[in-house]
Formats: C-alpha cells, sequence, structure tokens
C-alpha cells in the first residue's frame, strides 16, 4: 500500500489477484496473443521458481525478470535459466511432433523468444547481485534450478495442450524463415555497402569538419527544402541528407524489406554506426539446443531483462563510438505529413537505433509557421498562430504588413532557412527524449504497428484533444 501523505492523500492499492499471469496480460493489453497465459512454478532447494508467459502475433520480445521482488533489468542467472529451458523444450517438442525433420536446424534462442511476452520471479535466500544496483543476478544455482521447472512444467503443458504447441510452433516457425530473409538480406546489403562500407550516399552534402562532437546532420523532407538547406547551411559542421516522400513503416515490415529501402540505406550509411539487428542482451549463448551461440534482432528485445534499452550500446552490429554526427536533426514541414515523417523516422531509431534516442542524439527541428513583414527592414517569424497575432497587435497601427504562411519546407528559401531553423543563434530544436522506456515502446507499438484496433481506440480516446487540424479538400 502506498499513502500519500500530502493534505488530501488517500492510500493506494495495487493488487494482481492472479499473480505474474495477471501481470502478463496486462504487459500484453495491447498486443494480439495467440493463446491463454501459461503459468507455472516451482520450488527446488529452497529457490521459488514461478514463470507466467504467452505468445503474440508480434515481433517484439518482452521479459521481466524479478528476484525477491527486485526487477533485474540486466537479467541474470534467472533469466538465462529460463531462456536455456524455453528454447530446448520448444526444439525438442518439434523434433517429436515432426515440426523439424532430421536435416532441418533447431530454432535459435531468437526464434523462439519472437513475440514473447514472460516474467519470471525467482525468490531465494541470500540473492548476491552484480553490482549495489541489484540489475543482475548472479547466484549459479539458480540457473540449473530454473532450467530444470521450466523444463518440465513447459514440456508437460506443451504435450497436454497440442493445439496451444502448434499456434507457438507455427509463430516460432515463421520467425525463422523471417530470420533467414532477414540474414539474406543483410548479406545483400553488406555487399553493397549499406553497413560496412566508408563510401557515402551521393545526396549526402557533408560537412568539412571531422570531429563528430563538432558535426549535425539535418534530415531534410523533400528535394526542394534539401537544396535550401543545402545552400543555407553551415559548411564547417552541418551536413545535408534530403529523403524522398516518406520512408517504409519500420514498424509493420521485417527487416529484409527495411533494408531494401533506399532512404533507409543511405541513412545507415550516413551515420556510419550500423543498426542494431540482433539482441544486445549478451545471456545467449548455448540457447539454441545444440550448444551455438544465439542471437536476436534488436526490435524483437524491446524491454525489461531482455534488453538494458537505456544503455549506450557497442552491440552485435550497433556502434555507437562510430557515429559521424552527435546531433541528428529531423528538419520536415509542419503538416500531417511532415508529422508522419518524424514519427517514421523516431519509429526507424527506435527500433533499429535506439541509443540514438536514448543517448540524447536526436533532435527535432522547430521552422516558422509564418513570416510578418513590415515595410521592407523589419520581419518576423512566428512558430504558431498565437505568436503571429501577438506580433500583429504590435504592428497594428502599420498598413504596410504582410503575413505569409508557409506550407512547407521548400517555400523557404535558403536565407529563410538558416535564420529560422539552421543557425546556431537563432534556431529553436526539441531534443527526443524518452522519460519511460515502457511507456514509450507501448507507444510505437499502438501507433506504427499492423494492428489497427489499438490505433483506432487511440485516436477515440485523444480526438478531443486535437487543437490543430490540417485540412486536405
Amino acid at each position: 500500500v502506498f499513502v500519500n501523505e500530502r493534505d488530501g492523500g488517500e492510500p493506494v492499492t495495487f493488487h494482481c489477484e492472479r499473480g505474474i499471469a495477471e501481470f502478463v496480460e496486462h504487459l500484453n493489453e495491447t498486443k494480439d496473443p495467440i493463446h491463454k497465459v501459461i503459468s507455472f512454478g516451482g520450488m527446488r532447494d529452497e529457490i521459488i521458481v514461478e514463470v507466467a508467459l504467452q505468445y503474440n502475433l508480434g515481433a517484439a520480445e518482452t521479459t521481466l525478470a524479478f528476484a525477491n521482488m527486485i526487477n533485474t533489468p540486466d537479467g541474470g542467472t534467472h533469466l538465462s535459466g529460463f531462456r536455456t529451458a524455453l528454447t530446448r523444450v520448444i526444439n525438442a517438442y518439434a523434433r517429436k511432433s515432426g515440426a523439424l525433420k532430421e536435416k532441418d536446424a533447431n530454432f535459435s534462442g531468437e526464434d523462439v523468444r519472437e513475440g514473447l511476452t514472460a516474467v519470471i520471479s525467482v525468490k531465494l535466500p541470500g540473492p548476491q547481485f552484480e553490482s549495489q544496483t541489484k540489475v543482475k543476478l548472479t547466484n549459479a544455482p539458480v540457473e540449473g534450478v530454473v532450467n530444470s521447472i521450466v523444463g518440465e512444467k513447459m514440456g508437460q503443458f506443451l504435450e497436454e495442450n497440442p493445439a496451444v504447441a502448434r499456434r507457438i510452433l507455427e509463430k516460432v516457425q515463421l520467425a525463422q524463415r523471417a530470420r533467414e530473409a532477414a540474414r539474406k538480406a543483410i548479406e545483400t546489403v553488406r555487399r553493397s555497402s549499406a553497413l560496412e562500407s566508408n563510401s557515402l550516399p551521393g545526396k549526402l552534402a557533408d560537412c568539412i569538419e571531422r570531429d563528430p562532437s563538432k558535426c549535425e546532420l539535418f534530415l531534410v523532407e523533400g528535394a526542394s527544402a534539401g537544396g535550401s538547406a543545402k545552400s543555407g547551411r553551415d559548411r564547417r559542421t552541418q551536413a545535408v541528407l534530403p529523403l524522398k516522400g516518406k520512408i517504409i513503416n519500420v514498424g509493420k515490415a521485417r527487416l529484409d524489406k527495411v533494408l531494401d529501402n533506399e532512404e533507409i540505406r543511405a541513412m545507415i550509411t550516413a551515420l556510419g554506426t550500423g543498426i542494431s539487428f540482433e539482441s544486445p542482451s549478451d545471456e545467449s549463448a548455448a540457447e539454441n539446443g545444440n550448444g551455438a551461440a544465439d542471437s536476436t534482432n534488436g526490435h524483437h528485445a524491446n524491454g525489461g531483462a531482455a534488453e538494458h534499452a537505456l544503455a549506450p550500446a557497442k552491440k552485435n552490429g550497433y556502434d555507437l563510438s562510430k557515429l559521424r554526427y552527435h546531433k541528428i536533426i529531423i528538419m520536415t514541414d509542419a503538416d500531417v505529413d511532415g508529422d508522419h515523417i518524424r514519427t517514421l523516422l523516431l519509429t526507424f531509431f527506435w527500433l533499429y537505433m535506439r541509443p540514438l534516442i536514448t543517448e540524447g542524439h536526436v533532435y527535432v527541428a522547430q521552422p516558422p509557421l509564418y513570416r510578418v513583414r513590415s515595410g521592407k527592414d523589419t520581419q518576423y517569424y512566428c512558430r504558431t498562430a498565437e505568436e503571429r497575432d501577438q506580433i500583429l497587435k504590435t504592428l497594428r497601427h502599420r498598413k504596410d504588413v504582410q503575413v505569409t504562411r508557409f506550407k512547407g519546407l521548400g517555400e523557404m528559401d535558403a536565407s529563410d532557412l538558416a535564420d529560422t531553423t539552421m543557425r546556431t543563434d537563432a534556431r529553436q530544436l526539441a531534443q527526443v527524449r524518452i522519460e519511460d522506456v515502457y511507456d514509450a515502446e507501448e507507444l510505437f507499438d499502438i501507433l506504427m504497428s499492423t494492428r489497427v484496433e489499438p490505433r483506432r481506440d487511440f485516436i477515440i480516446r485523444h480526438a478531443k484533444e486535437v487543437t490543430d487540424l490540417d485540412w486536405h479538400g
């Protein structure tokens, strides 16, 4: 019970009647589960183990691990025991049921965990953690106990519930095929230099400075705005990459389709970090049932112990230290299309280059909507209608006032763009920050995934909050 001791405070009780099974249902509220929550537990050697899991139609893995009620975002022996057992049991059942033939390779841990939501809780005497922050459990015996209990209980469940087992196997097989397609796509892109070459995209107007901490990259909507930005930039420190149209919605696309997109490939090459298409977790060894190391797409491990999302990463193909520009500035039109392009770019960064956001490298430009001119020498730029109206009040006695509404960045010439959006002493930038990784994950999933119902509900729920409608006739 949490008590608010401020004036008028009321006690608030948080209670899950069905424990972690209900917690998993809550985590999957905005997803499409393919079966009811599977939950089980056991006790060995004074170690109590509770597990609840449920697969959904999405690609993201959400795995939370707790030790003595303490969240361990970096996982530990309880998480590695769970993962190893789950992968082993599903492979064994697939062999026994004929889903995997003798010549077929085992499913990897990545395949088994795609679309998995799970909560693992252990209670034990004398828990040991990696550091004072208690982010990772290190008691060695826990791994074997969790491995044994999960292996026994999950194997029993699959045998007794063949219909659910079949749906899980179909999900895992689909993930395996997608992983193979993604692997081929990555190799294709590497051969064409997008991930590994120093060759920069031809439409990139690079800057002269070579110290990344002093460099900025403007991602600009449209060729015409890109031309103005190239002319209005400070060539010493500012680079410009024009983007043609809307990039692919990576929230709905497999990795092979993502890497086939020309604009995505141009950004990957320009930024220089590569992409995080494998799991940041380093606890994946020996999980795929045959002792081989395992790897997971970064956007498949989106929270909790599966990914310590706020840590800078040099992990599995993504190397933040190779970032060529420490400020990435999204510059789009101030309309619904511009908002959509900005959202698509943020979705790409969130799913494939997350440290760019969590380490504070991504910004959104704030171009003006209006220019107010009075005479030949006086002009004001206004970012909102309220600012415009305030300026007009101060000029109400002037007869030579002209108001221009910019329909897009392409309407602004190089000097306008430089004076309002690019010059460091005149512009306004909004830094993209994540206050809560789980809330961000849920919002990206609602807005950008293939599922329509949660997005429709979100729009209905927030429709009355809209104050600036963009009408298209």
